[in-house]
């Protein structure tokens, strides 16, 4: 479980003592300095790092951060909104201490995630973490609710030698097949190792469709601490790599071709230690709570896409037929369906039962895709949303008259449709409130400028190395 109370100034009660601590264990273990680490709006993982010796003064006064940051691009260009994308005011990044971890593939260095906070000791406003915290409080406080929550993460493993700015797959082997898991067995071996040491537990890791292409699942947490994790295990997949002469990438399109990597997030909903989500009266064990939570996820799918596939790059994989969900369905283990009812097995539903939001992608900042999903269903619940007949196969097979009639239609094509779907969206911008939406908004524009007149070639590699 992570840290939910916001940071304070001089630390909140034992923090200091606590980082003082572990501090000296640390350097202890010849760990030399602490990744403090966010997600910008982009979707871009960016860092300050820190001394050891420094962790106690960072628990409690934080270190500085310009709040620029917030509406930098991928290209690590600037936008701006009425109050953001100057180069005044500073920030104070404060670590999380719960998730501090000594990190396993960087020898030498230890990690956390942080919180932002202004320099009066306010919540920023801006701050994607802060956000998703807020919603996941509100949520237990209105509705009694808690979450789980997973993000699958895709990659794709390259040469570290290929000519700049290239993909060239560090295997051959087929999708799936033995013959690429042999042909990197020492590069996934070291990442079980890692993960291990750092206190990730993994599902599976395998080969999967696309050339050079894996995938890692691992467990459910809260959502907070799931962001987290998805953060911390990308950086670790990375680093392995580079030990291995490898060079990985988890932008949504590698190649303008293809299947692309994907981000798809794993939520269930829990009150009172009971998963929503089964042994219900409704449909496939949902009570009447986790079915409209569904059906409020799949009524704002078009505007939550601007978040959950926030890059121009986004929507080269977001192609029919591809796994990627690109319809307004939902559906039992339907995985052309955007939002896929996941039962799990026989005598281990209560705890296994989930829904899989699919068009999500690995630009996509976790806090904010988590966040804006979880705002999205509690709409859906508020309101006694409910869902439409569900859709079984390829929704790409339906004719016009029944794809209207179970409410199925395509998703934004481009991130321009998706953004102005999410301009319209006055409950998502709502609860991002207005500083995080205007961020948004800014940023995606300034996405969309940026491969203004470009082939699709020329888009996914200007985002090959971004992500």
């Amino acid at each position: 479980m992570t840290t939910l109370a916001d940071p304070v100034p001089g630390g909140r009660p034992g923090d200091v003592e606590r980082a003082s601590a572990l501090g000296g264990e640390l350097s202890g273990a010849g760990v030399q300095g602490v990744v403090l680490a966010y997600v910008d709006t982009a979707g871009v993982a960016r860092v300050k790092t820190i001394p050891t010796a420094r962790l106690a003064s960072a628990a409690a006064w934080g270190v500085g951060m310009s709040p620029v940051f917030d509406t930098f691009l991928a290209n690590d260009h600037i936008v701006a909104t009425d109050v953001l994308g100057s180069p005044d005011g500073d920030l104070r990044l404060y670590p999380d201490l719960d998730g501090l971890v000594v990190l396993a593939g960087q020898p030498g260095w230890a990690w956390a995630p942080v919180d932002r906070v202004t320099q009066d000791g306010e919540r920023h406003p801006g701050c994607s973490r802060t956000f998703l915290r807020r919603v996941v409080a509100d949520a237990a406080r209105a509705h009694g609710l808690a979450f789980k929550a997973a993000v699958e993460i895709e990659w794709a493993v390259g040469l570290d030698s290929a000519p700049a700015g290239e993909f060239v797959p560090a295997t051959s082997g087929p999708a799936y097949g033995a013959t690429r898991q042999v042909e990197l067995s020492a590069y996934t071996a070291d990442l079980l190792a890692a993960c291990a040491a750092q206190g990730v537990d993994v599902d599976q890791v395998h080969p999967e469709y696309a050339p050079g292409q894996f995938e890692i699942s691992v467990g459910a947490l809260d959502p907070v601490a799931a962001a987290d994790r998805s953060v911390l295990v990308r950086q670790t997949i990375r680093a392995v790599a580079q030990r291995h002469g490898l060079r990985v990438s988890f932008s949504p399109a590698v190649l303008a071709q293809g299947v692309g990597n994907g981000g798809h997030v794993h939520l269930s909903a829990w009150r009172d230690g009971t998963n929503l989500h089964a042994g219900g009266d409704r449909r496939y064990g949902m009570t009447a709570d986790a079915e409209a939570f569904a059906a409020g996820v799949l009524a704002r799918l078009p505007a939550l896409t601007a978040v959950t596939a926030p890059s121009p790059a986004s929507y080269l994989r977001l192609k029919p037929s591809q796994w990627a969900g690109v319809f307004t369905a939902w559906g039992l283990e339907t995985r052309e369906c955007a939002v896929r009812v996941v039962r799990g097995t026989a005598g281990r539903r209560a705890e296994q039962a989930n829904l899989e939001v699919k068009p999500v992608d690995l630009a996509a900042n976790p806090y904010l895709a988590l966040g804006a999903v979880i705002a999205a269903g509690l709409d859906g619940l508020t309101s006694g949303a409910v869902l439409p007949e569900e859709t079984a196969g390829d929704p790409v097979r339906l004719g016009a008259d029944e794809a209207a009639a179970r409410g199925v239609r395509r998703l934004p094509t481009s991130l321009g449709e998706a953004l102005a779907a999410f301009r319209a969206d006055e409950v998502l911008r709502a609860a991002l409130g207005p500083v995080l939406a205007d961020a948004v908004s800014a940023v995606r524009q300034g996405e969309i400028d940026a491969v203004d007149g470009l082939d699709d070639e020329r888009v996914a590699a200007a985002y090959r190395w971004r992500y």
